[in-house]
């Protein structure tokens, strides 16, 4: 399970005038905010890439991380929710990522665990039940460190915490480390690979500056 929620995408405008500064072609960009009215009746202003500045963005990115440079100046902030088992692999992505995440360690103890708290939409009848039970023992212990902040109470539900545990985070991340995620763990056997990847694609202009080879 991966829920993704608060997408912000920005940084278009910067990122178009420093991809131009090494031509000096500053006068040749097309791009700029557009308004718009939409389904709902409201109005507002979306940010419209021009012909020529996407011509100039599609071969630069073909042409290597190197120029295409610009691409980290895209920047996209997020709300994910996902078990530690996924997060233990998104953790190998360093650089260009900022995570900042509700702590296990301090808030461990603060609610009873319920069993949605936790990733089970692929277990059998036998894995969920001993699910189940693993989370009857950490609400035991959940208990026994309300009433007595018993250090040892406290290690019982650290270590005994399963991997399908969801945990929350805000991301800050770029189309440029995007871009390697996403052909990087496209075809993932994880199923939240997938949905992530899925919503990658969802992005302003994903499909011609991250998902193309």
């Amino acid at each position: 399970m991966i829920k993704i929620e608060n997408t912000e995408v920005y940084g278009w405008e910067v990122a178009i005038r420093g991809m131009r500064n090494p031509m000096n072609s500053w006068d040749k960009s097309d791009s700029g905010y557009v308004f718009a009215s939409y389904e709902d009746g409201k109005e507002g202003a979306y940010f419209k890439i021009g012909k020529n500045d996407k011509a100039l963005m599609k071969n630069l990115v073909k042409s290597g991380s190197d120029h295409s440079k610009f691409m980290r100046m895209i920047t996209v902030t997020l709300d994910v929710t996902a078990p530690l088992y996924w997060w233990k692999e998104y953790d190998t992505y360093k650089i260009g990522t900022v995570r900042n995440s509700c702590s296990t360690m301090h808030k461990i103890a603060e609610k009873e665990f319920t069993l949605d708290d936790f990733s089970y939409e692929h277990l059998c009848e036998n894995s969920m039940r001993a699910l189940k039970r693993v989370i009857d023992v950490l609400n035991i212990e959940q208990n026994n460190y309300s009433i007595s902040k018993k250090k040892w109470a406290w290690w019982q539900m650290i270590q005994l915490l399963p991997s399908s545990y969801n945990q929350r985070a805000t991301l800050q991340l770029n189309y440029a480390v995007l871009r390697n995620m996403y052909h990087s763990r496209k075809n993932h056997k994880l199923d939240e690979w997938h949905d992530f990847c899925s919503w990658i694609e969802s992005l302003p202009y994903a499909r011609e500056l991250i998902c193309d080879d």
